[in-house]
């Protein structure tokens, strides 16, 4: 029986049913009725990455285990399983369920092995950018952020639903950037490189609140705070906070008094950062860009977010026709395979004699429009 993950299962299953297993959390389970009154359950699965809902009527066999089953739990689910009545739905059609130990939940949680060591090599990397900026204000904020918040981070995803919704999806979404933003400082020295560094750090850490999932499950919770402040004032929260007890600490009052530019005036435009990366005032930013750093940040922000929608995409969307998929929101439009880069080969001596032209295909045949 193939072992798969819940996009794996996805992406298989079809009219004709086949045997799968696949490890994932039960989220949410209801009791429901159909419309003629007739009893079934509807189960929520989650993965590192991906939701599965199957239901289960009253005339399968797992309808009574059902009532066994608890909100939070891992299992492994194994059995027949392919696409139901309306074509994008899956259908289990014989399954069955089995607790997960504590070493295989360990592992459900962390995702399968390559995103295991992505997010590693991420968080590694930011570490890194982080170590390397030379202004100590910034570099002293953002590794006392990573001291206490790390784990959290870990565990927060870049949004609810359009980019980087997984368990440690801001980890990748922050990496990315940080290593988008060392190659555009070269190509613009106007750029201060350690401004723009903890400013995409700190851009989103508002939604260690409002994105972050459970510490031992795939469930995001909604929170009183992050729906009233919502992340980008919670994000200046926090580095007001920490940059207040940096000063209270003293060890570093006196020089940081003598440095340039003025430590008020880093602690100002690291502020703006996080307030105007939105870029426009509809958008959710309190006020719109005004420096180069503010404009590169948003920038940077959404064409990683917007790679990240085309990448997944291409994974989970319907084929419409050759070469054409279905629209994935919020993208403006249908998706179309994208171009592979060139690649050389070696010159082959034409078919045709000396002296003769090649053939020209009937125009009528041509892949061509026009």
């Amino acid at each position: 029986m193939e072992f798969v993950t819940i996009r794996e299962l996805k992406q298989q299953a079809g009219q004709v049913t086949r045997t799968f297993r696949f490890h994932a959390q039960l989220d949410r389970l209801l009791a429901k009725t159909t419309k003629t009154g007739n009893p079934f359950y509807e189960l929520t699965f989650a993965d590192a990455e991906e939701t599965l809902v199957l239901r289960v009527w009253n005339n399968a066999p797992m309808f009574a285990t059902c009532e066994q089953l608890r909100s939070g739990q891992f299992f492994e689910l194994s059995g027949e399983f392919g696409l139901g009545g309306d074509n994008r739905s899956i259908d289990g059609k014989s399954w069955t369920a089995r607790l997960l130990d504590e070493a295989e939940t360990a592992l459900v949680l962390g995702g399968t092995p390559e995103l295991r060591d992505k997010q590693e090599n991420d968080y590694a990397f930011i570490e890194a950018s982080v170590s390397g900026i030379a202004d100590p204000r910034l570099r002293a904020l953002c590794l006392a952020f990573l001291e206490r918040y790390g784990k959290r981070l870990r565990r927060t995803a870049g949004a609810r639903d359009y980019h980087h919704a997984r368990r440690g999806g801001l980890v990748e979404h922050v990496a990315q950037m940080m290593r988008a933003a060392t190659q555009i400082c070269i190509v613009y020295p106007i750029l201060n490189r350690d401004l723009l560094i903890a400013g995409i750090l700190f851009h989103d850490v508002g939604k260690l609140w409002e994105n972050a999932f459970l510490e031992n499950g795939f469930s995001m919770p909604y929170t009183e705070v992050s729906e009233l402040l919502s992340h980008i004032p919670l994000g200046v929260e926090v580095v007001n906070k920490l940059w207040r007890e940096l000063l209270d600490e003293g060890a570093d009052k006196m020089e940081w008094a003598d440095l340039e530019p003025q430590t008020e005036r880093v602690r100002l435009h690291l502020i703006h950062l996080i307030i105007s990366h939105h870029g426009e005032l509809e958008f959710g930013s309190p006020t719109v860009p005004k420096t180069p750093e503010a404009q590169a940040l948003h920038y940077i922000d959404n064409l990683d977010a917007k790679m990240e929608m085309f990448e997944r995409g291409y994974q989970v969307a319907a084929e419409l026709g050759k070469n054409v998929y279905e629209r994935v929101r919020p993208l403006p439009g249908r998706l179309v395979t994208p171009l592979p880069a060139y690649t050389a080969k070696e010159i082959e001596e034409p078919e045709n004699s000396p002296g003769t032209l090649p053939e020209i295909p009937d125009a009528e045949s041509a892949d061509d429009p026009f």
